[in-house]
This record gives structure tokens, C-alpha cells and sequence, in this order.
């Protein structure tokens, strides 16, 4: 069962939305201080990927974003590369390195994705970036949620994130959608501080993160 969203239970309830020009310099105000803020743990990490894994630090990969105009998104690399023949989404639990493991479970290996903020290819809130076959398998109400920039973390991160379906993350992607404002972005990452803290959600059952989404057709079948 999804999460009760915020004024379900009054038919009157309207969110407003706010001008993008003010939430551009809210997402690079706050992505900036938070770059130096965390400019240590950054270090920290960076030192650590090197010296368990080698180099490159960072992981590149190309992500669709507004309208599904892709991008290079930007993380701390948390796995070793795929040995040739080795599925990248399957083979995620084995290539998975102890400090990845860690990066993962604090949420560190997602702090670089802040200059895709100042970039202005992601925002601080909305539906997260996933993979670009993906494209192709949403519903058109499942491709929606493309209607926005991605985010660094989203109203599907704070009511699940990966521990839910994929049906339920994108129909709680396309309900942001609609319902976006300053008011629910500032719930959305007081509460991701609460999930980070907390470390909930981090992976689906079984997996060392979430299952590959085939389509809700395919689901279904």
C-alpha cells in the first residue's frame, strides 16, 4: 500500500507550485554550500575508493533527464567493472567492494551528484535518474515523471526507495509531479536526512540494490 499522501483527506488541497527561476537558485545555493560542507567526507571518500579500488573515483553514466534529454550523472564508483561476459545489473552483489558497501549504506556515494545540481541537469528534489533503456518500458503515465528534472532524492526515495515496487515508485514519481512545491520539497529533504540517518530502504530484498524494471507489462505477465 502506497504511503497517505500530504491533504489526501481534503478534496480542496492544492500545492503551489514554485517559479523555476527561484527553485534554480535555491538548488544552486544549496548544492554549493553543501559541496563545501562536505568537502572532507569528499576527501575522505575520495581517498578511500583509491586506495581499495584504484582509480577512476568517480562513476559516470549516462542518465535521461528533463523530457529525457540525457545526461552524465556523478557518483562515488562503489564497484569494480564487469569481468567480460558479466552481467552489470545482476552481477551488482559481486562486484560490490566493502567501501562501496559503506558509501552505499551512508548515502556518501551519492554526494558528487551535488554538481549535477550546480550544472543544472538535476534539481535537489524530484524522480531519481535511472537508466536510459528504461525509456522505452515506462507506460505514458510512467514516462511522466521526465515531466521535471531529476533530483537527488525524490518524494519515492522518502516512501520506500528501494524496498518498494517499481509500479509504486513511479506512481509516487508522478504524483510529485503534480503536486510539487517548495512546501513538499522542503518535507522531502528533511525527511531523506531522517532515511540517510537511519539507513532505510537502501536495497529491495535480495538484491545489493534493486531489481532491473523490464516494464510493467512484462510484470504483469
Amino acid at each position: 500500500m502506497l504511503p497517505q499522501q500530504p491533504g489526501n483527506n481534503n478534496p480542496n488541497f492544492q500545492m503551489n507550485p514554485v517559479d523555476p527561476s527561484s527553485r534554480r537558485i535555491l538548488d544552486f545555493s544549496v548544492a554549493a554550500l553543501a559541496l563545501v560542507a562536505t568537502s572532507p567526507i569528499l576527501i575522505g571518500a575520495s581517498a578511500a575508493i583509491y586506495c581499495s579500488m584504484g582509480a577512476p573515483i568517480l562513476f559516470r553514466q549516462k542518465r535521461p533527464g528533463l523530457h529525457g534529454v540525457p545526461f552524465h550523472i556523478i557518483k562515488f564508483r562503489t564497484m569494480r567493472a564487469p569481468k567480460p561476459g558479466e552481467d552489470m545489473i545482476q552481477s551488482d552483489g559481486r562486484r560490490l567492494s566493502a567501501v562501496g558497501r559503506f558509501l552505499r549504506a551512508t548515502s556518501i556515494d551519492e554526494l558528487p551528484t551535488l554538481w549535477n545540481v550546480l550544472q543544472g541537469d538535476m534539481s535537489l528534489v524530484g524522480p531519481r535518474p535511472l537508466l536510459m533503456q528504461y525509456l522505452d518500458r515506462y507506460t505514458p503515465t510512467q514516462a511522466r515523471r521526465h515531466e521535471v528534472k531529476p533530483g537527488v532524492t525524490g518524494w519515492a526515495q522518502v516512501n520506500g526507495r528501494n524496498a518498494v515496487s517499481w509500479e509504486e515508485k513511479f506512481e509516487l514519481d508522478v504524483w510529485y509531479v503534480d503536486h510539487r512545491s517548495l512546501r513538499l520539497d522542503l518535507e522531502i529533504l528533511v525527511r531523506t536526512v531522517w532515511k540517510v540517518v537511519a539507513r532505510d530502504g537502501i536495497a529491495h530484498a535480495g538484491t545489493a540494490t534493486t531489481t532491473e524494471f523490464m516494464g510493467t507489462v512484462a510484470v504483469d505477465a
